[in-house]
Protein backbone atom coordinates (compact mmCIF):
# COMPACT_ATOMS: atom_id res chain seq x y z
CA UNK A 1 0.00 0.00 0.00
CA UNK A 2 1.51 3.70 -0.81
CA UNK A 3 0.21 6.80 1.11
CA UNK A 4 1.86 10.31 0.09
CA UNK A 5 2.13 12.86 3.24
CA UNK A 6 2.95 16.33 3.67
CA UNK A 7 5.15 16.63 6.86
CA UNK A 8 5.66 19.65 8.34
CA UNK A 9 8.56 19.48 11.15
CA UNK A 10 9.04 21.92 14.04
CA UNK A 11 12.08 23.36 14.39
CA UNK A 12 13.96 21.02 16.73
CA UNK A 13 13.96 18.15 15.26
CA UNK A 14 14.74 19.15 11.53
CA UNK A 15 17.74 18.12 12.43
CA UNK A 16 16.94 14.82 13.28
CA UNK A 17 16.53 11.32 11.26
CA UNK A 18 13.12 11.19 12.70
CA UNK A 19 12.40 9.41 9.04
CA UNK A 20 15.01 7.17 8.93
CA UNK A 21 13.91 6.10 12.13
CA UNK A 22 10.20 5.90 11.06
CA UNK A 23 11.68 3.17 8.26
CA UNK A 24 13.48 0.97 10.03
CA UNK A 25 11.43 0.67 13.26
CA UNK A 26 7.72 0.34 10.97
CA UNK A 27 9.72 -1.19 7.75
CA UNK A 28 7.90 1.37 5.99
CA UNK A 29 9.57 2.61 3.09
CA UNK A 30 9.64 6.42 2.17
CA UNK A 31 10.01 8.09 -1.14
CA UNK A 32 10.95 11.70 -0.77
CA UNK A 33 9.23 13.63 -3.89
CA UNK A 34 9.91 16.97 -2.82
CA UNK A 35 11.78 18.98 0.00
CA UNK A 36 12.99 22.32 1.51
CA UNK A 37 14.13 22.71 4.50
CA UNK A 38 15.45 25.97 6.37
CA UNK A 39 17.27 26.54 9.78
CA UNK A 40 13.72 27.18 11.34
CA UNK A 41 11.29 25.08 9.08
CA UNK A 42 11.21 21.65 7.53
CA UNK A 43 8.22 20.53 5.11
CA UNK A 44 8.30 17.11 2.98
CA UNK A 45 6.28 15.50 0.38
CA UNK A 46 6.92 11.18 0.46
CA UNK A 47 5.49 8.43 -0.57
CA UNK A 48 4.95 5.80 2.26
CA UNK A 49 4.98 2.05 0.89
CA UNK A 50 4.70 -0.84 3.00
CA UNK A 51 1.51 -2.60 5.07
CA UNK A 52 -1.54 -0.57 6.15
CA UNK A 53 -1.05 -1.39 9.65
CA UNK A 54 2.50 -0.37 9.36
CA UNK A 55 2.16 2.87 7.43
CA UNK A 56 -0.29 3.75 10.15
CA UNK A 57 2.25 3.06 12.69
CA UNK A 58 4.57 5.31 11.49
CA UNK A 59 2.74 7.73 10.96
CA UNK A 60 1.34 7.91 14.53
CA UNK A 61 4.63 7.97 15.37
CA UNK A 62 5.74 11.18 13.61
CA UNK A 63 2.49 12.40 14.55
CA UNK A 64 3.41 11.97 18.36
CA UNK A 65 6.67 13.52 17.97
CA UNK A 66 5.21 16.75 16.73
CA UNK A 67 5.28 16.50 13.25
CA UNK A 68 2.15 17.64 11.21
CA UNK A 69 1.68 15.05 8.88
CA UNK A 70 -1.50 15.77 6.27
CA UNK A 71 -2.57 12.34 3.75
CA UNK A 72 -2.43 14.11 0.11
CA UNK A 73 -3.48 13.13 -3.74
CA UNK A 74 -1.56 14.41 -6.63
CA UNK A 75 0.90 16.91 -6.58
CA UNK A 76 3.38 14.44 -7.30
CA UNK A 77 4.91 13.75 -10.39
CA UNK A 78 4.52 10.15 -11.60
Amino acid sequence: MKKRVKLTFPQHLIKEPVIFTMAKKYNVMPNIRRARVTETAGEMVLELDGKEDDLEKGIKSLRDQGIQVELIEGDIVE
